[in-house]
């Protein structure tokens, strides 16, 4: 099998860690690999597969003769994918820089693989909450045509990064020890306030944008629309930071625009890549953040008919976000063009 120079951006955080991990639990065919970050985790050491790699400052000469340059994400991306796409790498991005240029395809590989072949050097990696919905809404919108989706989500502190998690752990280890509570990351840095998240919630993700929604809200609306190519499906959101680390939940409720059964819908769904069906109401069986961890999969249960609606559904949707929200979505890209000889 031929085998691919890759570069890891953000080789240092947790999404950068996941591409390695799934690099090797997937074997991945990699001929030579270059682990990039800023200036500040330049010279860490990094021990992967039985190889001792020195993490690199990026820099424009850093993706000389590299096929795939895989993204961590970050504000770094907007400088280096179009240096990485003009040296002739193929890169996947996970920051939500090109997301909505239409001339970058926005892909979720099990949803819209189709896409892939359409791109100028860039391919952007979606929101990871649009990507868990995505997996869960495809089957569905296929076999009867999705009206209206009603989402509220349930999102890790993992997804506010290393920071937050962190904020999360002192916090409940103040108030176990009866201690003053501090609060500096969420709902974002670089807000005015922040807010106790342990043993809370906090209805906001991201910045406030037109009409009083969040810009996390309006992501998972405007890249639905562009994965599903189609703009006319109705979409409000309501994005919620929950106290836990990993593992982002959903509440999804769908109005369709013809009939079909819980029953159909579970047929549908367990059928589908990427999906798993974990619903069996009279055993207590549902997903739960706790269980779906480190999981590639995304998992669907408490699926039942809304009859407070003509033709209503709702789900309950629970995928890891590092993972198949990150992650494994771009390696799951970069793993399809090799299959096809896109690269």
């Amino acid at each position: 099998m031929k085998k691919y120079n890759v570069a890891i951006l953000g080789a240092t955080g947790a999404v950068g860690q996941e591409f390695l991990e799934l690099i090797a639990e997937r074997n991945f065919p990699f001929n030579e690999l270059k682990l990039l970050a800023s200036e500040r985790s330049a010279g860490k050491k990094i021990e992967f597969m039985g190889k001792t790699y020195t993490v690199e400052a990026a820099t424009a000469e850093s993706f000389k003769n590299v096929q795939i340059a895989l993204f961590a994400g970050g504000s770094a991306s907007k400088t280096f994918a179009p240096i990485a796409a003009a040296e002739g790498a193929v890169v996947i991005d996970n920051s939500s820089a090109f997301r909505m240029d239409p001339e970058v395809p926005l892909v979720v590989p099990e949803v819209n693989p189709e896409a892939i072949k359409s791109h100028k050097g860039i391919i952007a990696n979606p929101n990871c909450s649009t990507i868990i919905m995505a997996l869960a809404l495809k089957p569905i919108h296929d076999a009867v045509k999705i009206k209206r989706v009603v989402v509220s989500t349930y999102q890790a502190v993992s997804g506010g990064g290393k920071e937050a998690i962190d904020e999360l752990t002192n916090q409940v280890k103040a108030i176990a020890e009866n201690r003053p509570v501090e609060a500096k990351i969420l709902p974002s840095a670089g807000l005015p306030k922040h807010y106790q998240i342990a043993f809370n919630l906090i209805p906001q993700i991201d910045v406030f944008v037109e009409g009083d929604y969040t810009k996390e809200e309006m992501k998972m609306v405007h890249e639905t629309h562009k994965i599903f190519s189609d703009s006319s499906i109705g979409i409000s959101v309501t994005t919620v930071r929950v106290p836990i680390y990993r593992s982002h939940s959903e509440s999804i409720n769908l109005e369709l625009e013809g009939p079909l059964s819980a029953e159909a819908a579970k047929k549908l769904l367990a059928a589908f890549p990427g999906v798993i069906v974990e619903d069996n109401p009279a055993e207590q069986i549902y997903p739960m953040p706790l269980f779906t961890s480190q999981r590639n999969e995304v998992f669907v249960g408490r699926i039942r008919e809304d009859k407070s609606v003509a033709h209503g559904l709702n789900l309950w949707v629970v995928g890891d976000q590092i993972r198949k929200g990150a992650a494994l979505n771009a390696l799951q890209i970069a793993e399809y063009m090799v299959d096809h000889s896109l690269v």
